[in-house]
């Protein structure tokens, strides 16, 4: 994890290489994103300052765009399609399933830092409808209670357990 000192400093050398001026909002905001993972409010509070702005302003157009968000994603990041043929095959009872198993919204990060959930447009894989991906790996033709089982070898692995199939040592 990223420390604030590093942020701080990572959000100056992106303020740096650009000029300040307005049209350059929405760049840099992506910048920042993609160099610390997600928009911390002091990161809009420097970019706002950099650019002669109200931070209200650079708030209302970071709220704006869905591509932002304000929380780190969680060390599995768990993407739910919700695109037409993932809808109508069970999307949103997937979703609603990994809301009450991992016990967070849409959008949100689990206290301990290890999932984060969002809600997808279309991830392209329709014919394996409906899809989820976790941190890269794609579950195709999912269920509810299937969706339970993958996350099995990431909470273990979370807690520091090895996954199914590997032993801890041999003797």
């Amino acid at each position: 994890m990223i420390t604030e000192k590093q942020a701080s400093q990572t959000i100056a050398e992106i303020l740096s290489s650009h000029k300040k001026e307005e049209k350059n909002l929405i760049p840099l905001l992506q910048e920042v994103q993609t160099k610390l993972g997600y928009l911390p409010r002091k990161a809009m509070q420097e970019i706002a300052g950099f650019l002669g702005m109200p931070v209200v302003e650079v708030w209302g157009v970071a709220t704006f765009y869905n591509q932002f968000r304000f929380v780190p994603l969680g060390k599995y990041h768990i993407m739910v399609c919700m695109g037409t043929a993932c809808h109508l095959a069970g999307g949103k009872l997937i979703l609603e399933a990994l809301e009450r198993e991992l016990d967070i919204k849409v959008g949100e990060t689990t206290e301990d830092g290890n999932f984060s959930l969002e809600r997808v447009a279309c991830i392209g894989c329709c014919m394996l409808a409906p899809v989820v991906v976790v941190k890269d790996k794609i579950y195709p033709r999912m269920t509810p209670f299937k969706m339970e089982e993958a996350l099995i070898p990431y909470k273990q692995e979370a807690q520091g357990e090895p996954k199914e199939g590997k032993s801890k040592s041999k003797s």
